[in-house]
């Protein structure tokens, strides 16, 4: 697999879903939904999905997408290669304007990502890494800048979601109380963890496997880590069940609990 190439087919097509996303956020109608789980659908997240669909077909690579998530695991379990690709995340903050969302793309190969592209289209902040090039970010039409993690390995900041505080979240946080905390909507979470705003992303409250892999591929290809909590081993994706344990994001050593 060519991963540069394949990189610059997913930032393009991110980039795509970007603008079909932003002519539904500045229209006046939204087109709301409830999914069976009550999270909210917009006409946005179709319109994304399918300005994906449009570059990632070409590729000959198999889509699982949360637009498209209704494929038996006995037809998926033995891909080697798909990509995995949320083209809304964080449709709650769509819904509120605050422009905290984000267009998701992964390639995963055997449980892994090996290419994440997390774009938000409101702020212009495109992200993208794979295990050959590194981490980048571009903003608009600025330059490309490699994305490296600072090199002391003090925990200052923590992100975490202020809408999925619970215990375990709290107690966690114990753990360091001279840390600052932070907090952003979708996987922009993961993305303060690339740009060396923030050392520990942990979370304790439910996702699905679109919701982290394309930020996953980002930390990953820096050098960081998304581990699950129970056994200390990588986040894998494809599960049968494609809901994620809880796992902490990191970009430095841990306290020994």
């Amino acid at each position: 697999m060519d991963l540069e190439e394949l990189t610059k087919i997913a930032v393009t097509a991110a980039q795509s879903a970007g603008k079909e996303i932003m002519n539904v956020y500045r229209s006046t109608d939204f087109g709301v939904e409830y999914k069976k789980d009550d999270s909210p659908l917009t006409k946005a997240d179709q319109a994304g999905h399918d300005a994906i669909m449009a570059y990632l077909k070409d590729t000959g690579i198999l889509v699982l997408s949360e637009e498209g998530k209704d494929i038996p695991y006995e037809t998926r379990k033995d891909w080697d290669y798909f990509w995995m690709v949320d083209p809304l995340d964080g449709t709650k903050e769509f819904i509120k304007k605050s422009g905290e969302f984000t267009v998701n793309i992964a390639l995963i190969h055997q449980g892994r990502s090996v290419i994440g592209v997390v774009y938000a289209p409101v702020l212009g902040w495109m992200y993208w890494g794979n295990g050959k090039e590194g981490g980048w970010k571009q903003e608009g039409g600025q330059e490309p800048i490699p994305l490296t993690f600072p090199e002391e390995d003090e925990i200052k900041t923590l992100v975490v979601s202020l809408s999925h505080q619970s215990p375990e979240t709290k107690s966690f946080m114990e753990n360091y109380p001279e840390a600052d905390i932070i907090s952003m909507g979708s996987s922009l979470k993961f993305m303060l963890l690339a740009e060396g705003k923030a050392q520990v992303y942990p979370r304790f409250a439910p996702t699905m496997e679109w919701d982290t892999a394309a930020a996953h591929g980002v930390v990953l290809a820096m050098g960081g880590q998304v581990v699950q909590v129970e056994n200390n081993r990588p986040l894998e994706y494809n599960k049968e069940n494609l809901l994620n344990p809880s796992f902490i994001a990191s970009t430095v050593a841990l306290k020994e609990e």
